[in-house]
Order: structure tokens, then C-alpha cells, then sequence
């Protein structure tokens, strides 16, 4: 879900010189869908410690037994309550998380995590979608943003292409990269050694952070990688590489 603001609006084909559209999704309907969502989860707990119970052995015995040894109402309500409050916390989490677009004529500006990157026009090869990701390549074909992204993929396409960027359905360089093993030939000088770091980061949902400082300093080698199933897929680009 998104709202989109434009002055004028979004859906104008071919904005007015100067004007910027914006693409965000709304800040409420993500803290009410995970308030709610924690709320079905507050409620169904109790008829959970109750089946955990009724099993010749379950985990977390104690803490169910406990948790049962409250009386209804107060114990469906109880959990209820601690269900949205925990939804409403993981509401706020996924608004500041949530990738929001800012396109001009003269620049593209993504903003994640309350900090905003801006790209100009002369810095902007092609956007296009990675599976859930947004991915921004530069005239070098080497990444410059790669962000989850919630928003309408449609309405991103034509809010790019109304002001005159490059918008592509897939990776236009999506057959030049190949499955990363350890000592896969042909990498830069440290490359396999980021990577390996990297798999090891981005094990079983481990260190989000980690594997995106990786991923930078990968680029930096002329390495692009992206994931696919657990695994990573490399793709090297030649000549001189920027920044």
C-alpha cells in the first residue's frame, strides 16, 4: 500500500517542469495492519497454551500453565492488549524501515531509515525491480542503491518514467552473473573473502547490517552480488570503477 503526493498529482503522464512526485506508503495503514495483527496473535495465545497442554509433552510447559492459570475474561484481554502494543512497536519499526521516492527532473532522492540518499539525473543509468528490492545502476553498471521496497510497482514505474528515467522490467545484466562458491575464479583480489563474510552474515536471518556493509565494500572491488534462494550470484564489472 502507498499514497502518492504530487504537485501536481502522481498520475500526470508528464509532471510540470519543477515538480516533484513522491511515493511513500502511509505511515497509518502499517502501524494498523501490525496493530492488528499483533491483536489475532494476543487473542489466539491462550487456546495455543491450552492445546500445548493438552499434549502428553510440550515446550514450555511452565510458562503455559501459567499463563492459563489466569482467569477469563481478564486473560483473553490481557493478551490482547499485549498483542496490539507489541504490533503497534513493530508498526513504528516498518514505518521508519519503509523506503519512500522522491523524483525531480534534476534528481531521485530515496529515503530509509531517516536518512536520504540523492541521486542526480547524470548519476541515474536505469531503475528496475529485484524481486521485492528496488535497484538503482549507474552509468558504470555498478549498483548505487539496492531497497526493500513496499511501494506499487506500477505507480513507480510511471512516476520515473514521467519525469524521463530509465525504468527496466528486470536487470538488463541479469545473464552475466553466475553462482558465488568458495574460490570462484576471476573475482578481485579479496573478493571471495567478502563473500565468504558475507554468507556467513546473512546466515539464518543473521546480521542485516553486516551483510549490507559487505555488499559495499564488494562494490568498491567491482563486485556485484545478489541473492537468490540462500545463495549469492556475483557479477563482475571491467574498467575503471567509481567511487
Amino acid at each position: 500500500m502507498e499514497e502518492a503526493r504530487n504537485v501536481p498529482l502522481w498520475k500526470s503522464p508528464r509532471p510540470q517542469a519543477g515538480m516533484a512526485t513522491e511515493l511513500a506508503e502511509p505511515a497509518w495503514a502499517i502501524v494498523l495492519f501490525c496493530v492488528a495483527c499483533g491483536a489475532v496473535a494476543g487473542a489466539l495465545l491462550p487456546l495455543l497454551a491450552r492445546l500445548l497442554l493438552a499434549l502428553p509433552w510440550a515446550p514450555l510447559e511452565g510458562p503455559a500453565e501459567l499463563l492459563t492459570s489466569v482467569p477469563e475474561p481478564a486473560l483473553t484481554l490481557g493478551t490482547t492488549a499485549v498483542g496490539q502494543l507489541g504490533g503497534l512497536l513493530l508498526g513504528f519499526t516498518a514505518v521508519r524501515e519503509s523506503l519512500s521516492v522522491r523524483v525531480c527532473d534534476t534528481h531521485v532522492t530515496l529515503t530509509v531509515r531517516d536518512s536520504a540518499q540523492v541521486f542526480t539525473r547524470e548519476e541515474i543509468a536505469v531503475f528496475f525491480r529485484d524481486g521485492k528490492q528496488l535497484v538503482l545502476l549507474g552509468p558504470d553498471s555498478l549498483e548505487l542503491a539496492r531497497e526493500p521496497c513496499g511501494l506499487n510497482w506500477q505507480r513507480l514505474a510511471d512516476a520515473l518514467g514521467g519525469h524521463g528515467y530509465p525504468w527496466a522490467g528486470q536487470d538488463p545484466h541479469h545473464a552475466e552473473f553466475r553462482r558465488w562458491v568458495p574460490g570462484t575464479p576471476g573475482l578481485p583480489a579479496g573478493a571471495d573473502a567478502l563473500l565468504r563474510g558475507r554468507a556467513q552474515a546473512s546466515e539464518d536471518g543473521g546480521d542485516a547490517g553486516e551483510a549490507r556493509e559487505l555488499r559495499g565494500e564488494l562494490l568498491r572491488l567491482g563486485v556485484v552480488v545478489r541473492d537468490e534462494d540462500r545463495r549469492q550470484y556475483v557479477r563482475v564489472v571491467t574498467g575503471e570503477v567509481s567511487g
